[in-house]
């Protein structure tokens, strides 16, 4: 069975809320979540990106929509040990589902457990190496931590995989933004007399504060058209 996902941009012209409730009709058609982190990156979501689509018999289809549903409902409601529990219990009939991984590294992300989020989603990456999403969400990751090579590896590979995700481009944009103003502390230091990098610093940061203060932002809608093996 082939869909749309649903998508959530609270910085346009969406309603969060009118999205939310929408995920909570339909969680099988998306992917809930992670809160920005530093940089405010683009993350993909429950709520965005690529869904990751299934050939699921119609039982199966209903009880992943309901499980997914229900593991949403949890973490909104702030129920997020509830959720994990949920999640781990479809988990343990269905391992390989991708979906569930994914909303789980999500829960994990926005519950202050990054390091279990990225061992979850490696591993995802390397059971479906075609999903730009799960690196995208490495890279968040990754920047959050402040090790913005990776996250640039991350995001690049991402790219790789859909040169069309806008929302990466700008997560490499901030990245690259970073990386810049890193570089030019590292001069200053070594060139303390310098009047050119002053100015340079200044916009670097003026640039930072403002990704900074964005809300946090959803990945753009992509029509899927392949299906992901459970």
């Amino acid at each position: 069975m082939k869909g749309f996902g649903i998508v959530c941009v609270p910085y346009n012209q969406i309603s969060i809320a009118a999205c939310f409730a929408a995920l909570m009709r339909f969680p099988e058609r998306a992917i809930p979540a992670l809160n920005a982190p530093p940089l405010s990156m683009h993350v993909s979501s429950f709520a965005s990106g690529v869904m990751l689509v299934f050939a699921l018999g119609g039982s199966v289809a209903a009880t992943l929509a309901d499980d997914l549903r229900e593991v949403t409902r949890l973490h909104q409601a702030g129920q997020s040990a509830a959720a994990l529990e949920r999640a781990d219990r479809y988990l343990a009939t269905q391992p390989k589902d991708a979906q569930m991984r994914f909303l789980k590294s999500v829960v994990l992300a926005d519950t202050a457990r990054p390091a279990e989020a990225q061992a979850l989603l490696q591993q995802l990456v390397e059971d479906y190496p075609e999903l730009a999403e799960p690196h995208n969400n490495l890279a968040a990751l990754h920047a959050a931590a402040g090790d913005y090579g990776k996250a640039r590896a991350a995001l690049e590979e991402t790219l790789r995989l859909n040169p069309a995700y806008a929302p990466a481009h700008e997560n490499l944009g901030d990245v690259h933004i970073a990386l810049a103003g890193q570089s030019y502390a590292r001069a200053l230091r070594l060139e303390p007399a310098s009047a050119t990098l002053p100015p340079k610093i200044a916009l670097v940061r003026q640039i930072g504060g403002a990704a900074v203060a964005r809300a946090p932002l959803a990945a753009s809608p992509v029509v899927p058209t392949t299906a992901i093996p459970r």
